[in-house]
């Protein structure tokens, strides 16, 4: 008899998983926004001498698609520079709890970012906390893209101590690929 009882028990109980495992996350509206990275982009800028290093050139193709699902836009990055070559992959999503756009990046050099970003009529600010001789900066990557040419867009990368005094530490131009 404890048998039969354990048995509906668990039929009673394990009918309901297939359902709830089907179930989707329902998608932020924001989400559409980030599709304007969606291609293959050429990127050339001007790093400055500083804190990251002597400065000088870089150049970066980044191809951007989205998983499956349509959660996460996936970029790869292949990137030279006079600090050194690389590969990157990143991750962009919109985290609809906080309110925020999210930037997870990892590259062949040992880097890690965490990038939290809005966007604001044609400008998107991605802001983070990084560590630059053992203290702590606070950055801002900040991209305009304007509506008029969704094709291209500028690019700089901001470090400050203390939130207030902001020194620029890279500046560019992103083209994305026909």
């Amino acid at each position: 008899m404890k048998l039969i009882v354990a048995m509906c028990l668990i039929l009673i109980v394990a009918r309901p998983l297939p359902a709830i495992a089907q179930m989707e996350i329902p998608k932020a509206p924001e989400l559409k926004n980030l599709d304007v990275f969606v291609g293959t982009w050429n990127m050339q800028g001007e790093m400055k001498p500083g804190p990251m290093g002597q400065g000088g050139s870089m150049t970066e193709t980044e191809t951007c698609k989205w998983m499956e699902g349509g959660y996460f836009l996936v970029c790869n990055v292949d990137f030279k520079s006079t600090m050194g070559n690389g590969t990157g992959t990143s991750y962009l999503s919109y985290d609809a709890n906080e309110k925020v756009y999210t930037y997870d990046a990892f590259n062949s050099t040992g880097e890690a970012e965490h990038s939290k970003g809005t966007l604001e009529g044609d400008t998107w600010t991605w802001s983070s906390e990084e560590k630059m001789g053992g203290q702590s900066m606070k950055a801002h990557f900040i991209i305009k893209m304007p509506s008029s040419s969704p094709n291209s867009y500028s690019f700089r990368f901001d470090m400050s101590p203390d939130g207030n005094t902001w020194n620029t530490l890279m500046d560019g131009k992103a083209t994305k690929q026909k």
